[in-house]
Formats: structure tokens, sequence, C-alpha cells
């Protein structure tokens, strides 16, 4: 069912995403950090289980938010590959975060018209967080990228690994062209002029430049994933598979 297809989709972008912030917990560079990851961590989870409940009832199998997102194997995700990438330093999480919250905050103030009442809802929400984490993110990429000759190498290093990532947001599976065409999901490529105008923003405070891209990297939609993935899944799906069914 495409719909199923497309809500697994953004569901995953959620989930995975929410997982690798969520590794800077007791990690950060600062006390501030270490108490705001984990909640831009929880409001990207929280999205995404409410995705989960809702394409576990499309699907009609009987599947819970649990089981969906600890009993599928790797190929069996359909998360964009930005959002697996490993955080190798704070300033690749920054830009990371930056990225995806620049195209969804677009996507999700779109998606407050649509015509599925679940999808209305998760906007709602989530579009609020979206401003935020932009906001964090935004702010951080400016302190390293316009700070010391370190951060500011690091910073642009982090542009140049995660820039071949950024289009593969903008391009819908044939699931979500059919969710699109029936009004109930936005179009993601129209979130690029809005995408464009806060990464521009920021990036020109930030002293940045955004690199051409010769070959943009896609597939995760397909299930295409790299190892980070699967290194991943067996750490944040270890304790269910060891007890399926267990709640607390």
């Amino acid at each position: 069912m495409a719909l199923y297809q497309a809500i697994l989709e953004l569901a995953d972008d959620n989930l995975v995403l929410g997982h690798r912030v969520s590794e800077w917990c007791g990690h950060a560079p600062l006390l501030e950090e270490d108490l705001a990851m984990p909640n831009m961590a929880l409001d990207l989870i929280g999205t995404a289980r409410t995705l989960y409940d809702y394409a576990g009832k499309l699907e009609g199998k009987g599947q819970s938010e649990d089981d969906m997102a600890y009993l599928r194997d790797e190929r069996e995700y359909r998360n964009c590959l930005l959002v697996e990438r490993r955080n190798d330093d704070f300033a690749h999480t920054m830009l990371r975060q930056l990225y995806f919250a620049a195209f969804m905050k677009p996507f999700w103030d779109a998606a407050a018209n649509s015509s599925d009442e679940v999808i209305r809802g998760v906007a709602g929400k989530a579009v609020k967080e979206m401003a935020y984490h932009i906001r964090h993110a935004g702010e951080w990429v400016i302190r390293l990228g316009d700070g010391t000759e370190e951060s500011a190498a690091r910073m642009k290093d982090a542009v140049q690994a995660l820039a071949m990532y950024v289009d593969e947001l903008f391009v819908s599976s044939a699931a979500a062209a059919e969710a699109e065409a029936a009004g109930i999901l936005p179009k993601r490529a129209d979130m690029r002029p809005a995408f464009d105008a806060v990464i521009n923003h920021i990036f020109a405070e930030a002293m940045l430049t955004t690199p051409e891209v010769a070959y943009p990297q896609t597939g995760g939609r397909d299930g295409l994933h790299g190892e980070d993935l699967g290194h991943m899944l067996s750490v944040m799906q270890a304790l269910y598979r060891a007890h399926p069914g267990a709640s607390w």
C-alpha cells in the first residue's frame, strides 16, 4: 500500500536520526548540550512513534510501533541516507541536524493542509519542534564555522562530507509520489526554495559555501544503506530482539 510505505519512510527518517542524536547523551561538549541533545532526540522519536503507529494500522497486520522499529532488518528500512550518517564530531552532528530540520520545517508547514487527519496532527506538533531545531543547530553551525581555525575546518569538513546526501531529501519515491498526488503529503521537491533560503542565510553567517555535488548519493528509500545503519541497528534493536514484546 503506497500510503503505508510513504508513512514508513517518514517514520524511519525520524527514528534513525533520533537515535543518532541520542548517542550524544553523556558525551556532549557542554552540560547544556547534554540536556538539549536528548530533548531533540525525543522530538524526533516522538514523531516516529506516531507515524509507526499509523503505519501499523494502515498495514493491518497487527504490528506495533515497537515491532516496526525493532524487528525489521537493515534492508527493510526506508530512511534517507543523510540521517544514518555517523556523528563523527559535533560539527557533523549539527550540520546534519540543520539540513534535516531545514527540510522538515517547510514540509510539516505544508502538511498542515493535508487531507489526512493524522498527518495534520503530526504536522501541528512537529513544525514547532523543527523550528527550534533549525535555530539550535543553525547557531552552532555559525558558531563553529565562524569560530576558531580548528572549528572552521571541522565545519567545512562536515559540509564536504554531508553535501552529497542532501538532494535525496527532495526526491519522492513512487509511494510518496502517490501520497502527494492524493493530497496527503506535500511534494518533497516543493521544499527546495525554503530549504535553500535557510541554508544560504546560515552559511553566509558561518563563512561557508555550498559545494557542487556531481553525484548525489541516493538509495535509502529502496533499502540500500551503508554499513553505518547496520551497526546502529544492532545496538538499537538488541534489547527488544532479546525480549520480544517486552514493555516497561
